[in-house]
């Protein structure tokens, strides 16, 4: 029976000026557990996107900080910017200020902006590491936004209490439904102008088949229906397709923020990278950000119709690509053109396969009889003298593809070794554009 993944994480987003320590309070979020998966750096300037878990809820924390070039001549439009996002995209708001500065105009600005808002919007004063700036608190009463959580981001004390009443703000997730025949559900993600429309269009036709509309939370990823090409699959659409940003492109911060909410709920992501700029540091951020939700991935290189042909074979393309994706490198890349519609059928066969090898299942018994023997020909190498013997494996019930290894010294076994058992699994089954995990644990 396949088990359908959770539908999507709740968003709290941190707002406030620069320098008001937004970025050592989300530190502490995403460190402060083992059930952290982790966050992905390299998005603009800053690691601004991780997963967070209090009291066995799990959310997602962004960071609207870090991408403001030069932060002292920051300006109100900036920092409007960043709140107006995280109203519209996070389900609680969570807005630090500084006890050291004390209230300052743009702190007003951005209360003046959240005094509206019908979402949760916690207000948390920062730098409170003694009794007497307790008291130096009680001035952010003024800004109208009700009580306030004093912490300090550096010690990390007070975070607690705060982290309790955001898990309590939260909505209620729908449960995960248990489909019988679940529909593969894809996204198509990438940076702006990639030409992320026009694939879909190209894809669904203007005639839209269109059968249902689930809606997501919030205005978020909508669900929707389709079947061309004889293939039946939920296209998740994105809030941020159809409505063109109001932002510049510089902001690349949004697209990444958009991203998040359609990878998070699909099985397969679509990545749509430019063929005329190339696999960008932004296209690497959304790829990393879908292989750390363990989602299936296809890479379509669009505008193929737009390259010179003879400076760029498809060959030397995708070794490039490769390159960049390393260790990950078992992924689908295809060159498409949504304006010709050239290989759009390709592009769609390859996502159905590629959520057909994520849900697929190995017998136990087949896997062992494949891999004790690969072991036994070349075992892990022996530290400190100890030898390590593995003597059963196995795939774990999951929904994205996980095999665990039970090993006498399992700490001993290191990344190399596991690498080269995923290469080993990636030749004997076609785990083609999924992301697989291994475990070695003590038998």
């Amino acid at each position: 029976m396949p088990i359908q993944n959770k539908i999507m994480n709740n968003i709290v987003a941190i707002v406030g000026r620069p320098n008001v320590g937004k970025s050592t309070f989300f530190n502490r979020l995403i460190q402060r557990r083992e059930a952290i998966v982790d966050s992905v750096s390299g998005v603009t300037r800053d690691r601004n996107y991780g997963k967070s878990e209090w009291n066995g809820k799990e959310f997602s924390v962004i960071d609207t900080g870090g991408y403001v070039k030069g932060s002292d001549d920051i300006f109100e439009g900036e920092i409007r910017r960043q709140v107006e996002l995280a109203i519209d995209e996070a389900d609680a708001i969570v807005f630090v200020v500084d006890v050291e500065e004390g209230i300052t105009p743009m702190d007003e600005e951005v209360a003046k902006l959240l005094r509206k808002v019908k979402k949760p919007v916690i207000l948390v004063v920062n730098k409170v590491d003694n009794a007497m700036r307790e008291k130096d608190a009680v001035e952010f009463y003024n800004l109208g936004l009700g009580d306030y959580f004093t912490i300090s981001g550096m010690s990390g004390s007070g975070t607690g209490e705060l982290l309790d009443k955001i898990v309590e703000v939260l909505p209620e997730l729908p449960d995960a439904v248990e489909e019988e025949n679940p529909l593969p559900r894809f996204c198509v993600v990438g940076r702006p102008n990639a030409g992320k429309s026009s694939f879909i269009n190209a894809l669904i036709g203007e005639d839209r088949f269109v059968v249902t509309d689930i809606a997501g939370t919030t205005r978020d990823a909508i669900d929707t229906k389709y079947n061309r090409f004889g293939f039946e699959f939920n296209l998740v659409d994105t809030a941020g397709i159809r409505r063109k940003a109001k932002v510049k492109e510089d902001l690349e911060f949004y697209s990444v923020m958009r991203s998040v909410r359609a990878i998070e709920h699909s099985d397969v992501c679509l990545l749509v990278i430019d063929a005329t700029r190339g696999f960008e540091g932004q296209d690497q951020s959304i790829f990393w950000l879908a292989e750390k939700n363990r989602k299936g991935i296809v890479i379509l290189v669009n505008k193929w119709d737009l390259v010179e042909k003879d400076t760029m074979s498809t060959r030397d393309y995708e070794r490039k690509i490769r390159e960049e994706i390393a260790p990950f490198t078992d992924v689908p890349i295809l060159f498409v053109s949504a304006l010709t519609k050239q290989r759009l059928l390709k592009a769609l066969e390859t996502a159905v396969e590629v959520f057909e090898n994520r849900k697929q299942r190995i017998s136990t018994s087949k896997f062992n009889e494949l891999m004790l023997p690969i072991i036994e020909a070349t075992p892990p190498p022996a530290l400190k003298g100890k030898y390590i013997k593995i003597k059963y494996c196995m795939q774990l019930p999951t929904p994205t593809p996980q095999f665990v290894f039970f090993a006498n010294l399992p700490q001993y076994v290191k990344d190399p070794y596991k690498r080269f058992i995923e290469n080993k699994l990636r030749e004997n089954y076609n785990f083609s554009g999924v992301p697989i995990d291994i475990y070695f644990r003590q038998k």
